[in-house]
């Protein structure tokens, strides 16, 4: 019941701008920019696709193992990880690199202004695929270009069904290299930004996509999403959250809730419907990894919502 999760492991640094932007910033400067925002407030979170599915994996009780390229500074991540019995075995240190980053700056408007450092993630092709074993199903998130396109053709070589979630990384690929994802890939998972981009780059419609995997699942935040499979159109809704606290992450639990559903045979409605539950939980604590849950707990909150268990 392995999965093998191939992605990114991040930090976010998270800042917070006790003013507005847009009193800094003068238009009419614009193309001689050089400004600077003094942030009193300041947070580091883990993040990443990678650490993110796998977190939420590891708690439906899942069996993830983490592919991903990390620099020096992973210490205390990895330190996370013994805590949280993640499996380490497939994340390789690639020296004198920073693990990929975001420093994001946010001003009282929630405008953001984010730099993004891949650091070690530009070395994701320095895994392979092959050097996982007795892995049941895989996904393909946001990661290096080029070990995102070498581990496409490894899964499918392997026989080693996956999704394949572009995410952020979809612009980096052209109409051909999309549509050759897809061709490989036994399930594609994206939002509907993405859904829309990936249709106008490769030319073909969602119900064309859909007809060349055995699912195609369309996030729609509030609205839920939709997952095509076996030509048809399964609608599922969003839970309501306690709260909306930071969508950070949010994707990444629903992509657990998938994959912990292909792997143990559920429908696509209770695959769905506990992803969403997990993104809901997710949406209502700061950063990516800042929600807990049980089994049991799942369990309650699935029969709350849907009025059947789940385990």
């Amino acid at each position: 019941m392995r999965t093998l999760i191939c992605g990114s492991i991040a930090y976010d640094n998270i800042m917070v701008f006790p003013d507005h932007f847009k009193n800094h910033i003068l238009p009419e400067k614009i193309h001689v920019l050089n400004v600077a925002f003094l942030v009193p407030e300041m947070r580091r979170e883990f993040g990443g696709c990678a650490g993110n599915i796998a977190y939420n994996l590891k708690m439906l009780g899942g069996e993830p193992i983490m592919m991903a390229t990390v620099g020096d500074d992973i210490q205390p991540y990895m330190e996370r990880f013994e805590t949280l019995s993640l499996d380490q075995s497939c994340i390789l240190h690639v020296k004198d690199t920073f693990t990929a980053q975001a420093f994001i700056t946010t001003d009282l408007d929630d405008n953001q202004i984010t730099a993004f450092h891949p650091g070690a993630m530009n070395f994701s092709h320095l895994n392979s695929v092959n050097d996982a074993s007795q892995v049941k199903l895989g996904i393909i998130a946001p990661d290096g270009r080029d070990g995102m396109l070498l581990h496409a053709q490894e899964f499918h070589a392997a026989g080693v069904p996956f999704i394949f979630d572009p995410g952020q990384g979809l612009p980096m690929y052209n109409g051909n290299e999309l549509t050759d994802f897809i061709n490989k890939a036994d399930y594609v998972a994206v939002n509907d930004y993405e859904g829309q981009l990936l249709q106008e780059r490769t030319g073909l419609t969602m119900t064309a996509i859909a007809d060349r995997v055995k699912a195609l699942i369309v996030t729609l935040g509030a609205e839920g999403s939709i997952i095509y499979a076996n030509g048809k159109e399964i609608r599922i809704p969003c839970v309501k959250p306690a709260e909306i606290i930071d969508p950070t992450g949010c994707g990444d639990a629903y992509r657990a809730g998938l994959l912990y559903g292909i792997v143990n045979d559920m429908d696509w409605s209770t695959s769905g419907q506990l992803g969403s539950l997990i993104g809901a939980l997710k949406i209502a604590q700061r950063g990516g990894q800042n929600h807990h849950f049980t089994r049991d707990e799942i369990d309650q909150y699935y029969y709350e919502n849907f009025s059947s268990r789940i385990f």
